[in-house]
């Protein structure tokens, strides 16, 4: 079976999309970081390292730190696919992240986003 194509992806190539979508609602490179760093646990020079390496996708959340306990709390419609029903591992991953960044791009509030 072939892998997505968003696994092999560089993480790199995919960053700046996250934050020019976050910018265009009034959000900021600060905020999307900060999500970044809650789900996967890197820090914020790990995260940087990772973006300057261009690891892929699948890579970048394998590597991750320690990602986020209550990331499960993340519920909702991201690509036309609920991602509480995604089965396989690193693709539900990827697409907590971007759930995430849909709701900061809909001006929902960090400490919700966070599940705070």
């Amino acid at each position: 079976m072939t892998k997505h194509k968003i696994y092999t992806m560089s993480f790199a190539s995919v960053y700046p999309l996250y934050v020019k979508k976050a910018e265009r609602k009034g959000r900021t490179k600060e905020e999307v970081d900060e999500i970044i760093r809650w789900l996967t646990g890197y820090s914020q020079e790990g995260l940087e390292i990772q973006l300057d390496k261009k690891v892929n996708f699948e890579t970048f959340i394998q590597q991750a730190p320690l990602l986020n306990p209550v990331r499960f709390l993340i519920k909702g419609v991201i690509c036309g696919v609920r991602v509480e029903e995604i089965t396989e591992p690193i693709m539900r991953e990827i697409r907590y992240l971007d759930k995430l960044i849909d709701e900061l791009a809909k001006n929902k509030p960090l400490n919700k986003i966070l599940r705070q």
